[in-house]
This record gives C-alpha cells, structure tokens and sequence, in this order.
C-alpha cells in the first residue's frame, strides 16, 4: 500500500515517556498507518533526520472563547506546534448567554483576560444562546487546530439568575441549582469537556467588580460536582486564592472545599498552582493536597507552567514602567510616531524620570506603584527569548554595572527599536529569582502542563508559546546550566501530549500508534527558540495583541495536513471541534 504520507528517518519521541528511537511514520486518511524502519514509498515524503517527531501539543488552558468563532488560525498555539486546546477555562466564556447580557459577558471576559472589548464586540457574531448552540457556532468555524471547550460556571450562573449571577453574594435557591445541573447535563450532552470555576479575587470584570462565582456556596458548587457524578461524563477545573492567601485558615477552609467538590464528582480535577510573592510557599501546600487525594484515589492533577508567568511592559503593550505618571497619561493618547517623538525631548524625559521617582519611592511614594519601580525584577525579553533569567541580568543590576539610574536604563531600552522593546516583570513562580520551584512543579507526579492562556491577556501576558519553552528549558538548556537539572525530552514531551489527553479521556491523541490521529510535529531541538514577542494590530476593530513566534519548527501537521512549514501558514484548516 502507498501511504499518503510518510515522514522519515526521524527520531520519534512518541508521547509515552518511553525512550526515543529512529524510525519512520507513514500515514494515511489522517491517521497513524504504521512506524518502523524502512517503509514503503508514499505519495509524499519527508526527510526528517535530525528532527524530532512528537505528537501534537494539547494546551489545556486557553482563552480563545471568542476568538475561535472567527478566527480560523488560533496563534499563537498553532504556531508553537499546539494541535488541540481547550477552552472555556476560569469560569468565563461565552455561553450560554441571554440576548440582553452579551455585553456583560463582554466585559467580564475584557476585565479577567484583558481580551479588548472592541475586538470582541466586533467579532462575535452571538448566532448562539445555550450552550449547545455555540457548539455549533464553533463547530462551523474550519481551523488549523481543534478545539474544545468547559461550560464556564461565571456564565451558566449569569444565565440562570440574571443579574444577581453577577452578585457574589447573591446564591441560588433549590430551582436555580436545579436548572444550572440540567443545563450542565444538557452542555455535557453536546460535547462540553467538563466545567469550570474561578474563586480568586484577581479575577475582576471591566469594572472592576469581582465575579460572580467568587464567594458561591457549597449548595451551588456541590450541585455542579453532583452534575458531573451523575452524568459519568467532563472534569472539574477549578482556581481559588488558595496559591496566593497569607491566612492560613482560609487555606485550610478552601483546601477542604476542593477536596470535597473532587470527591463529590468522582471525576478528574484539575486546579492552579503557583508561587505569589505574598505566599511564597503555598504552592508546596497545595502539591502536598494535591498529593494526599491523590492517595484517596482521586483523579486530580495540578495545573502549572513551566516557566515564570510575568507580564509585559512597553510603549505599545498596556502598561509600561512609566505608565504612572502624568507626564506619560498626557502622551498616552497620541498615536505612536507623535508618542514616540515626544518621548526623545529631553525636557518629556525629565519630566517623566523625575514623576516616576517621586510617586515610586520614598516617603511620598502612592501605595501599589513600587511595582514599577521593582528594577530587581525586571528583565529585558530579546530574541530569542531566555526565561531562564539570573540577578545579574535584571535592569537593576545592569544598571549598577553601568553606573546609570534604572530608570534611565528602562527609558532608553523602552524607545529601543523603535519603540517596541519589552521589558519582561516576573508575577508568578520567581520569589527566589530561580527556577528551582518551577523545576518542582513539573517534576511533581501529578503535575500537568497549563496555564498558557493563549488567547487572553493580549496587552500584558504572552505565554501561548510556553510549549516551546517547556522543551528549550527543561529538555534542552537547564542540562548545560549550572543547576544541571534538565529532564528527559521523553518527559517533557509526555507532559505536553499524551499526559494532558488522559486527564480528559481522550485515546485518538497525545500519542504516536498506528490507528491514532496524525496530530505530529518535526521539529529540531537545537534550532527551537521562542522570538520576542511583539504587538500585532489583526483582532477585529483592529485590535493589539502580542505575538511570539517560533523558531525550529519544521512541520506541524493535523490529522496528517501540512498546517505550518518552518514557521509558516499553509492556510489548509484541517481542525474542528471536539465534543
């Protein structure tokens, strides 16, 4: 037989954990044929000696709720070799909805994901109203990649109560749990992954209000596990403050809680995990829950990064390390080129280092704005990008060397290239400026690849491309680095594939066998390196985002289609939806 495909000579690391070995792929109406040595003729070849032959990547925490039902491509996963993401995470998305509450919904997904309401004013088309229906919507969208997505409780209780969903101290009464259980059931019917929750007060609406979900009650959580039990069907994905709350009885209440809402459901769960500055070891709190209920016999796993999770800061990105002063408000309007001529003016400049330092530091400093001024912490992100990040290179300790203010040095690295440098301020997992508690995290037996948010956070965050830098880290770099703690490729590929389909039963991928779905990448580890990231203006409205792209990717392909060649777009869509 002549296969339609047959990729060769490549070393296959197949997903499973187990050792890498040199082989050949053929495939066939989209599917694994056969792997071995030395096989047939296909109608299309390709060498991949020296690569690596992975399955696809499958991002379990993404935001591309709206974006999915317009945009065909879904960057940056597809462009970091992800072939399957999974959406509707936090608790917001976008259905099921009421035709009075699309702009609610809007701005709720605007404040928690700094996704910009223009973009989705414009690209929503709202053809849906239950859940079900924007199934549909998503299912007629043709894509690189495939998709599927959670029943996002912000929204089911949005839904159901009205405008007290929005009330966090508003709760349902018995007929309220009753209907948000049966449509749960009817969501999970047609094809939704699971449900999910947010119970952390960083998640905020456009308005600054906090949601809905934020204080529910144990009726409402514990009808939505008895939802998932009775059904036999979805996970539980679940984030509180638990990684980030200093009172340790609060900890203790909510580490109850989760216990008891995975208990209750008898299905997989997964929750966040991170290290806060003001809770620096949580986190180890929390593996250790993690941890004791995996020993009762629950299917929980913990959702980490793998890398730190920090945000941007540029003239072009939503803040910038100016962006308190007044100076700075008055240019902020201007478009970029005026912006960026007005910023050279030695006087602007003064002006502006002179308000940053008053309001910064000292005895009149405003409380909350040390961040900009936390030189320590902050890192200039080139290309390629090196998250793997020492004292010695922050703007502090550069500036030092130098013998410059900081805030000189962050001036002038700001204007750098035409205004489109970005400084990179660690959030998350780097209180001990190390990644010694990242290497923990994933090392942890029940740790899973997540946390990406691709899709979201489009002014500050960019860590859609956390699946390349999981690989150049830990499976490449971190063994020449003086910690010398790099794992296995074998591993880190397992995370980013097949130990993420198990979470959600799915058995077609995440793996390299003949009979599965030819979700694969050829990709050379050497040469694989994330690029600076950068603002593009394609949203709709002409909305900003920022980009990072790739380096080192041969070939993606989905269900045995070309959908990227060395960094590159064929246009074919070969994706869709998974219920």
């Amino acid at each position: 037989m002549t296969a339609d495909l047959v990729i060769r000579h490549g070393t296959i690391v197949d997903g499973s954990g187990a050792p890498a070995y040199e082989s050949d792929i053929a495939i066939e109406n989209g599917l694994i044929a056969e792997i071995g040595p030395s096989l047939g003729r296909g109608r299309q070849e390709i060498d991949a000696e020296g690569a690596l032959v992975t399955p696809g990547f499958i991002d379990p925490h993404t935001h591309y709720d709206g974006q999915a039902t317009w945009d065909p491509v879904l960057a940056p996963s597809s462009i970091h070799g992800v072939t399957t993401v999974v959406m509707g995470n936090c608790g917001v998305g976008f259905a099921p909805v009421a035709p009075d509450r699309h702009d609610w919904l809007i701005e709720t997904m605007e404040g928690v994901e700094d996704i910009p309401g223009t973009a989705l004013h414009e690209g929503l088309r709202w053809n849906w109203e239950s859940f079900p229906e924007y199934l549909d919507a998503l299912a007629a969208q043709p894509r690189t990649i495939d998709v599927a997505t959670h029943l996002p409780h912000v929204a089911l209780r949005g839904y159901v109560m009205g405008e007290d969903g929005a009330n966090p101290d508003a709760h349902p009464d018995q007929a309220g749990r009753e209907e948000m259980v049966r449509l749960l059931h009817e969501a999970l019917a047609a094809g939704a992954v699971g449900v999910s929750t947010s119970r952390t007060n960083r998640h905020m609406t456009k308005a600054g209000h906090p949601l809905g979900t934020l204080r529910t009650e144990e009726p409402e959580l514990f009808a939505l596990a008895e939802g998932l039990r009775t059904a036999g069907r979805g996970v539980l994905q679940f984030v509180s403050d638990l990684y980030q709350t200093t009172d340790d009885d609060f900890a203790e209440r909510e580490s109850e809680l989760l216990r008891g809402l995975v208990r209750a459901t008898g299905r997989p769960a997964s929750f966040t995990v991170q290290q806060d500055d003001a809770a620096p070891h949580r986190w180890q709190e929390m593996l250790d829950l993690a941890s004791a209920m995996a020993q009762e016999g629950l299917a929980v796993r913990t959702q980490v990064a793998p890398r730190p999770i920090g945000v941007l800061l540029g003239l072009e990105a939503s803040a910038n390390v100016f962006s308190p002063t007044r100076t700075w408000g008055r240019l902020a309007g201007l478009d970029a080129d005026e912006r960026l001529r007005a910023l050279h003016d030695p006087e602007v400049r003064t002006r502006i280092i002179e308000s940053h330092r008053a309001i910064t530091e000292g005895p009149d400093a405003f409380g909350g704005l040390a961040f900009f001024a936390r030189f320590d912490d902050m890192y200039l992100l080139d290309s390629p990008a090196n998250y793997d990040f020492t004292p010695e290179d922050s703007l502090g300790a550069r500036a030092k060397r130098s013998g410059v203010d900081p805030r000189e040095l962050a001036y002038d690295l700001q204007l750098a290239s035409g205004g489109t440098q970005l400084i990179y301020r660690p959030l998350f997992n780097f209180s001990d400026h190390s990644l010694d508690v990242v290497h923990q995290m994933v090392t942890h037996p029940l740790a899973m690849f997540g946390l990406s948010d691709a899709g979201a956070h489009c002014g500050q965050i960019c860590d859609g491309s956390t699946p390349t830098s999981f690989l150049t880290l830990w499976a490449r770099d971190r063994h020449h680095s003086p910690a010398g703690d790099g794992l296995p490729v074998e591993t880190v590929v397992h995370h980013l594939t097949q130990g993420v389909a198990r979470h959600f039963g799915w058995t077609d991928r995440g793996l390299l066998a003949p009979g599965l779905r030819a979700d694969l990448n050829v990709l050379d580890l050497e040469a694989l390196a994330c690029r600076a990231p950068k603002m593009v203006h394609d949203l709709p409205a002409g909305g900003g985002r920022l980009l990072q792209e790739a380096d080192g990717y041969r070939m993606t392909l989905k269900n045995g289609v070309a959908t990227f060649v060395n960094g590159e777009s064929t246009g074919a869509l070969p994706g869709g939806l998974i219920r």
